[in-house]
């Protein structure tokens, strides 16, 4: 039996998608492998992923970087959650915090008893019990693991790129400029055998990850891969994004303003805000949404608006052939909850754990790579759709028309099931939890009609005091906690956020 050939893998692209593979690559794939990033400097990357979720703490420590160096640097600040303002209807405001909301009781879960309580009259809002909730609220943080807050990020994209190419280059990943003009493909099996770059020069691989953005150079074009369009329950279409002044210390967390037509987003940095409007164009030209982003910043803008247009979906495969995409290349999931960045993560964990020494047959990988990814990026599509299609907001064109989408069936089920009595069923791994889906399901207003009978042993004349002795409790313990701003200050030296 000849010896399998060894891996030669070529990343297609940069930018925060490519050097994250290159580094998780280099690091655990390391001597099995020659890995070579092809990328053009005259290419710029859409760069707007600067809100992470908690699963950035896994990359972290996969590749052994420091939490405080890596902060540094790229200018980041600390994020419990996304705010959403307006969402509802004008005036209300949830947070969709990391961490648990409240604690259970035994086997009945804190939902379940504060349903009961909101039915006798005796409970708060649902996120008075979350003490991620009061953090952010109050804007403070203690990032230790005793503090028992759930926290991600918020940084600059490129320094994060930079950041991943360093480590990547340092581990011998070599990175190879030029623009990619035609893939090279084998004429028997069709498999991509090479890349053809300006100049006449050619990066041959067996192994070839497609990172070129919204282009999808080797999956969609050169391997025809189709895209799968979900126009029908994701309708906005473009987004202008600009970076502005600090008008004061950071925020912990992210905000997501509704408007009429979609929504702004806030990510405030060390040094400057990230900000963005996502809007559907059916219902709102480009110049009136530039208006209102800008009329909406808080601090002084840096640059011009800049315009993005993309179409929320995925491609049918992720992996065809011997090609794997990641980020933009293998589809877009709209920014709402920061999942941009989690995906390739989750992309290059499932693709490491299904990853073959021998590439003679990849056949059984390939449709196990395929099936999970396919099943994650639908859960997250419809809890992306959960925000949209339960509002409030009468008489605005675009939220009547959100408010009338028929949603997946996927989604259809987890709405009537929470209708019902407030329960939640995670189904095949999927990535947000029972406190995420009830969080946002709350806060978009949905009320269940009942609650579980598990929490009808608790006496009720025990619900008050107990859900009280719970807020009270987040309450103290953020209070007690130093201010976000005086938090980053004590870590980076003062003044770093001017």
């Amino acid at each position: 039996m000849a010896p399998p050939v060894p891996l030669d893998i070529v990343i297609a692209g940069g930018g925060t998608a490519g050097w994250m593979a290159a580094a998780t690559l280099a690091r655990f794939v390391g001597e099995a492998a020659r890995i070579t990033l092809v990328e053009s400097d005259a290419i710029g990357t859409v760069g707007v992923g600067e809100a992470t979720i908690p699963q950035i703490h896994n990359l972290l420590v996969g590749l052994g970087i420091d939490q405080a160096e890596f902060m540094a640097a790229t200018d980041a600040s600390f994020k419990l959650g996304i705010e959403f303002d307006g969402w509802l209807r004008d005036g209300a405001s949830y947070i969709h915090s990391f961490g648990t909301t409240g604690r259970g009781v035994g086997l009945i879960p804190f939902r379940q008893l504060w349903l009961r309580g909101r039915a006798i009259g005796v409970a708060d809002d649902f996120g008075a019990y979350s003490l991620n909730v009061a953090a952010a609220r109050a804007g403070r943080i203690a990032p230790g693991e005793e503090a028992g807050l759930a926290y991600a990020f918020h940084f600059d994209a490129g320094k994060v790129a930079a950041l991943l190419r360093a480590y990547a280059e340092e581990r011998g990943v070599r990175r190879v400029e030029g623009r990619i003009e035609a893939v090279e493909r084998d004429g028997d099996g069709g498999d991509i055998v090479a890349l053809a770059l300006e100049g006449d020069r050619r990066v041959a691989g067996n192994l070839f990850l497609d990172c070129t953005g919204f282009a999808s150079l080797l999956l969609g074009k050169a391997l025809g891969v189709e895209f799968e369009d979900w126009t029908r329950w994701l309708p906005c279409d473009t987004a202008l994004a600009v970076q502005s002044e600090n008008a004061g210390p950071p925020r912990p967390y992210t905000q997501s303003i509704a408007r009429p037509a979609g929504w702004q987003w806030r990510i405030p940095l060390q040094h400057r805000t990230g900000n963005g409007h996502v809007f559907c164009s059916q219902f709102m030209g480009q110049d009136e949404a530039a208006r209102l982003l800008l009329a909406g910043l808080e601090g002084k803008p840096l640059a011009d608006p800049r315009p993005i247009r993309f179409t929320t979906g995925h491609r049918h495969e992720h992996w065809s052939r011997n090609c794997i995409a990641l980020g933009l290349a293998a589809g877009f999931m709209e920014p709402l909850e920061s999942t941009s960045i989690h995906l390739v993560q989750s992309g290059l964990s499932r693709l490491l754990g299904l990853l073959p020494n021998d590439l003679s047959d990849l056949s059984s990988a390939r449709s196990t790579f395929n099936r999970l990814s396919t099943s994650e990026w639908v859960r997250i599509r419809d809890f992306l759709v959960l925000h949209y299609i339960a509002n409030e907001r009468r008489g605005e064109p675009f939220w009547d028309f959100c408010r009338a989408i028929e949603p997946p069936a996927t989604l259809a089920e987890k709405l009537a099931l929470f209708a019902e009595s407030g329960l939640f069923v995670r189904e095949e791994d999927e990535l947000f939890l029972d406190d995420s889906w009830g969080q946002v399901m709350l806060g978009q207003g949905i009320a269940p009609r009942g609650w579980s009978p598990l929490a009808d042993n608790v006496p009720a004349e025990d619900i008050g005091p107990f859900l009280a002795s719970v807020a009270k409790a987040a309450r103290v313990k953020a209070a007690a906690m130093p201010a976000h701003g005086a938090v980053l200050d004590a870590m980076f030296g003062p003044g770093v956020q001017a």
